[in-house]
């Protein structure tokens, strides 16, 4: 919250499996298709929450292998955990309001009496959070027993089921949807309350989420039954929730043009930017924009030609300097050239590149700083480099010249063969 100068314009909240990452799609082009509107139109005014089931630690390994952005807040644990910004720092208030009435060794002790709850590992078993495996055709009596059983002791708590397989235990006052509550609590006391919300889930975990008031809500099209049947049970009637016909984080971007609350063409949806005016001139949208074509450009999937190329090299300062992240400096006029050579030289592979954290500052009347983490996948392999670009703006034109590019690797994600990589 306090990048921004407002209250956000919207506030995305989301769970993570098979809500914003689709596990069905190798190559993840729902979330890529997200990514690229996120960072082109919302980051530089808005906040992206991730409401996650996952513990800190499984939340990490999936942030290694999958294109997510980095989030300003992330509620791990099924809201038992809220942590900020990149540092995940924990909110210690959160914590102290979950310590009422919960006794984590008592429930421990309790729930061990249940033969057919099997522990999830050690990593998922949280402070305010006791986990197991439990078979879908048991759930109901097992969860109807043990409920009874710690209400008997006077425990205030929850028991969540979610994906016909896991259980939870937690605090009564836990839960994404408590912590979503008490998050807007906070924005609230600060005068910073999001104009816009946006619930996204597809399991009952989430079903929490679409209880808060005055959120907008969407279940994507492979929603489990257990959300559908909550939402045919309690919120039929709510105009606010939708059921997308998308998958995933398409389903997510569906839900942001049906509910109006901003620009839902993804850039990655433009097959060519020559052609698609965009009745959006930013310089965040501009490096977005630039970084898609250079990535189809290497997997040959837009016309090689010598037009595209003079309108490349006229976008280029003449005499502005590119720094290789290895150090190595060459002037801007010289880009062209290499990017030339480079056509084509990714077709045919699974070559991926994404924005993450683009934040831009105008330090000039019209000179731009725009600074973000570039990654380049292909197949298994990733790389990433903290970039910073120097844009001035042509207004009668509305378009950019790039002044110049300073490129760092981020610690762990260099590239082994440092000639691969270029801007």
């Amino acid at each position: 919250m306090d990048r921004l100068n407002g209250p956000p314009h919207l506030m995305i909240v989301s769970d993570l499996d098979f809500t914003m990452v689709d596990h069905e799609d190798p190559e993840n082009l729902s979330l890529l298709r997200f990514n690229s509107l996120w960072e082109a139109y919302y980051r530089q005014v808005s906040l992206l929450v991730y409401s996650t089931g996952r513990s800190p630690t499984i939340y990490k390994q999936l942030r290694k292998v999958k294109p997510l952005l980095t989030p300003d807040i992330t509620i791990m644990s099924v809201g038992t955990e809220i942590a900020y910004g990149e540092s995940m720092v924990s909110d210690s208030d959160w914590e102290h309001c979950l310590n009422l009435n919960w006794n984590r060794d008592i429930v421990f002790q309790e729930t061990a009496k249940f033969s057919l709850l099997i522990p999830q590992p050690d990593t998922e078993q949280r402070p305010h959070k006791v986990s197991f495996f439990l078979e879908k055709p048991n759930s109901s009596e097992v969860i109807k027993a043990l409920s009874e059983r710690l209400e008997k002791l006077k425990l205030d708590v929850k028991i969540i089921y979610s994906n016909g397989t896991a259980l939870d235990v937690l605090p009564k006052g836990a839960g994404k949807g408590q912590a979503l509550a008490y998050l807007l609590r906070k924005f609230k006391a600060k005068g910073r309350i999001p104009l816009n919300s946006l619930v996204c889930g597809d399991s009952g975990n989430d079903a929490e989420l679409f209880t808060i008031p005055e959120v907008y809500g969407v279940m994507v099209s492979n929603a489990q039954e257990e959300l559908l049947q909550w939402h045919a049970e309690n919120a039929k009637i709510n105009p606010n929730i939708f059921h997308s016909s998308e998958r995933c984080a398409s389903g997510i971007i569906q839900a942001i043009g049906k509910f109006t609350l901003g620009p839902n063409v993804s850039p990655r949806d433009i097959s060519d930017f020559g052609k698609c005016r965009v009745n959006f001139f930013s310089p965040g949208y501009e490096v977005v924009k630039f970084y898609l074509f250079y990535e189809r450009w290497r997997r040959a999937e837009v016309e090689k030609s010598d037009q595209i190329l003079q309108n490349l090299k006229s976008s280029f300062y003449p005499l502005g300097t590119f720094v290789h992240p290895c150090g190595t400096e060459q002037p801007m006029n010289k880009c062209t050239d290499t990017i030339e050579r480079l056509y084509g030289d990714k077709r045919g592979k699974q070559y991926q590149i994404w924005l993450d954290r683009v934040l831009t500052s105008q330090v000039g009347s019209d000179v731009w700083l725009v600074k973000f983490d570039k990654w380049e996948s292909t197949g298994e392999e990733r790389y990433c480099c903290l970039t910073t670009v120097l844009l001035t703006t042509k207004q009668a034109e509305e378009s950019f010249t790039w002044m110049h590019i300073h490129q760092t690797w981020l610690d762990g994600l260099e590239a082994k063969d440092q000639s691969v990589w270029f801007l």
